[in-house]
């Protein structure tokens, strides 16, 4: 539940940019909440801030009751282990230096859910992105050798295989090209028919948008001005 959140930004020495401003939302487990709106209209950062990614200026960021603003770091660690984000760049978001197993099990590693040089570790990983239409063998290749369609499906994976109770995604569809489209949001879907995960769908595509969502929010300037199925 998001109580009146607001994030502002110092821009210059005496001006704010008010990029969130009072928005309030719930999402229930199981469901997927669409936000829409222009370019510019404060989409991503209400993401990274219901995250906790940005530090909220003002309101609650309620996750199973509990204001994740308030946290101390060990409480921090167990929330990013239930909630998870889909980043919208598909490039910048994953390291180059690590090969896919490595990214895709890092918070496996974060979490101590596995022990390093666990061969079940392993066959985990695998089989994640076997759901998540990549090929087990790609395991040991590095994010350059792969598409932007690919590269999106890894940031699928990475988020997924915490097994969250929310993921946020971030336009998460929109450097793919219309048939990948296709089936990432379908692969989205069945994963939340099988593990109830709910998500905060955050995208320009008002088609996917309602292929996807159960409710849908209208973010304009700052302010959600509307919410309805």
């Amino acid at each position: 539940e998001v109580k009146d959140l607001k994030k502002y930004f110092q821009v210059g020495r005496n001006q704010t940019l008010k990029a969130v401003d009072g928005v309030n939302f719930k999402i229930y487990k199981g469901e997927t909440l669409g936000i829409v709106g222009e370019s510019g209209c404060g989409k991503t950062t209400c993401g990274k801030t219901v995250m906790g990614l940005y530090k909220a200026t003002g309101g609650e960021v309620l996750f199973d009751g509990v204001d994740i603003n308030k946290l101390n770091k060990n409480e921090k660690k167990e929330f990013t282990k239930r909630a998870q984000i889909i980043f919208q760049d598909p490039y910048s978001s994953l390291n180059p230096r690590m090969t896919v197993g490595q990214i895709i099990g890092e918070g496996l590693m974060a979490h101590n859910i596995f022990k390093k040089g666990d061969p079940k570790m392993q066959d985990y990983i695998m089989e994640i992105m076997e759901k998540c239409g990549l090929a087990s063998y790609f395991i040991h290749r590095y994010p350059h050798q792969f598409s932007g369609g690919q590269r999106q499906r890894v940031g699928i994976a990475r988020a997924l295989i915490m097994n969250p109770k929310l993921i946020i995604a971030d336009e998460c569809i929109s450097a793919l090209d219309v048939s990948i489209q296709a089936q990432v949001v379908n692969l989205m879907k069945d994963i939340q028919q099988e593990t109830g995960t709910a998500y905060l769908f955050i995208a320009h595509d008002l088609s996917m948008v309602k292929y996807i969502s159960d409710r849908i929010g209208v973010l304009h300037l700052g302010h959600l001005l509307e919410t309805g199925t």
